[in-house]
């Protein structure tokens, strides 16, 4: 299933968000306000390596498409070790992100919980964190292991990067 940018882009004026993981639609409705809070949140806690230590820039982008070999998905932040090209920036990415984070809404656990971690992992993806506002779970999973912390919580990403879930 092929879903173009102006379809996408009509979807989120209606507030959907679709996405499509290996070949299956998926609609949310837009995160509410508290959900967003979270995102910002976290993402200002993504801190970049110390000198020396890994060249990744820890470049994030929040909400926006990318497009995976099996899939099209809108993650809450995505983290990436080089700012987008200019021709990759007016389309659905295309570049894996090394790491996703999602913040769990109400009554869409099962997709960040269940279908998403193992989705982005057999994309490529090295960290995938989830983080439930209402229990203060954080799920970081990766393709050896999965761990279940209580938030607040940093994180060390594959990639060198950090940040408090």
């Amino acid at each position: 299933m092929s879903l173009s940018m102006t379809t996408l882009l009509q979807a989120s004026e209606l507030g959907i968000r679709l996405e499509i993981v290996n070949g299956l639609p998926i609609w949310e409705a837009q995160p509410v306000y508290r959900h967003q809070k979270h995102i910002d949140r976290i993402a200002r806690s993504i801190v970049k390596p110390a000198a020396g230590q890994a060249a990744c820039e820890c470049v994030h982008a929040i909400d926006v498409y990318i497009q995976f070999p099996t899939g099209l998905k809108r993650p809450d932040i995505s983290i990436f070790c080089r700012e987008p090209s200019e021709d990759e920036q007016d389309s659905a990415l295309t570049m894996i992100p090394e790491a996703v984070i999602e913040v769990v809404s109400k009554g869409y656990e099962a997709k960040d919980l269940e279908i998403g971690p193992p989705f982005y992992l057999s994309q490529g993806v090295k960290d995938v964190i989830v983080f439930d506002p209402l229990t203060l779970l954080v799920l970081h999973v990766r393709k050896d292991r999965a761990t279940r912390q209580v938030s607040p919580v940093t994180i060390e990403l594959e990639c060198g990067c950090s940040l408090i879930a």
